[in-house]
């Protein structure tokens, strides 16, 4: 019903809406408590009544968080990307903050024109909204909405940093006891990458290697993979078996990488002087997954299919070819009429007794 993108920015758009939710009741709890038993706000002199006002301003601002958190997922996001963490948090706070309070006092005139049946600039009008503006009331509303923006911001910025899924995992505690899964992982990495280092200098390679990683984001979000890791100028995606073999995404993901850097290939040359090509490996096993550490809290695989996987793509060179795949991994394929898979007979692995057959895929 949904690509693998919407699905996926759906799921980041949520926690919006429940972070808001939480704390807008936390509010009218408050705000009940303090009341007590009257029926109207001390500093207004607005009726009160809890039940009336409780589901309409829960949607109210469970709408409100769904909002602020499609914008900053669909248009926010990468704003003040060259900032630091906290400035990011900071300044996107101040720029939701503003809109919102915006958006208050421009409804406040509205509803105070209407009230006193009056123009937006009539002097009556205006006094009213200087007295909420200046209230103690809308005060609290500012603090309110100023404390849900930043840790909505700060909740959005730490997902992405550690990625949705591992955010998830850790919440929900999925990997808190060691889990053993089957999983498809693919070992990619650059060609000639200390070459290219030594030629840019450090601090243009990882440049680079940030905008090579970046035009990477799109296909592996499309094809349902999941970074595990980024090792220098090798990277390791992870597939569970359903989403890997669904469709052959795990091959579809290679070939739209290529396509990914192929596309960007003028900018890499006129930018970077090079045009980057990497080779990969792919296998399939058992893992154990797990959280792990005691300072640095984090989820890992350990198992021999990574150090398999490891091994194929170190293999790549001696066929000169950019993709290898396990006879195991080959034998679970889907059906690939739009691939061309040809054996390149049986290999053994460094370590390894066991001969390996390995296959390279074309795509037709």
């Amino acid at each position: 019903m949904f690509s693998p993108k919407t699905k996926r920015n759906i799921i980041r758009i949520i926690p919006f809406g429940v972070i808001w939710f939480i704390f807008g009741i936390t509010y009218l709890l408050l705000e009940r408590g303090l009341l007590g038993q009257l029926d109207y706000y001390p500093a207004t002199g607005n009726p009160y009544e809890f039940g009336g006002v409780t589901i309409i301003f829960i949607i109210s601002v469970v709408i409100t968080g769904l909002l602020v958190g499609t914008f900053e997922i669909l248009f926010l996001g990468t704003l003040f990307k060259s900032l630091s963490f906290g400035k990011k948090i900071l300044f996107k706070s101040i720029i939701y903050v503003a809109l919102i309070l915006t958006f208050l006092v421009v409804s406040t005139v509205i509803n105070n024109a209407y009230i006193l049946n009056s123009g937006f600039w009539d002097s009556d009008v205006w006094s009213n909204v200087w007295a909420f503006v200046f209230s103690f009331a809308f005060l609290s509303v500012v603090v309110f909405i100023t404390v849900i923006i930043g840790i909505s911001i700060f909740f959005s910025e730490v997902s992405a940093n550690l990625g949705i899924s591992v955010l998830h995992n850790f919440f929900v505690g999925k990997y808190h006891k060691p889990k053993v899964e089957e999983r498809i992982f693919m070992f990619l990495d650059m060609k000639s990458s200390t070459t290219i280092a030594e030629k840019l200098g450090h601090e243009k390679y990882f440049q680079m290697l940030n905008a090579y990683y970046s035009d990477f984001t799109d296909s592996i979000i499309n094809h349902n993979g999941e970074i595990y890791q980024y090792v220098g100028d090798e990277i390791v995606i992870s597939w569970s078996l359903k989403n890997g073999l669904g469709d052959n995404n795990f091959l579809k993901c290679f070939f739209s990488l290529k396509a990914a850097l192929f596309n960007q290939s003028k900018r890499y040359l006129s930018k970077y002087g090079v045009i980057p090509t990497f080779k990969a490996g792919f296998h399939f096993g058992k893992v154990t997954i797990g959280e792990i550490g005691e300072l640095k809290k984090d989820i890992i695989f350990t198992g021999d299919v990574l150090n398999t996987t490891a091994r194929i793509q170190g293999l790549c060179n001696t066929f000169n070819v950019d993709l290898l795949i396990s006879g195991q991994l080959r034998n679970k394929m889907m059906p690939a009429p739009n691939f061309q898979i040809k054996s390149l007979g049986k290999k053994e692995l460094r370590g390894k007794k066991e001969l390996i057959e390995l296959f390279t895929v074309h795509s037709t």
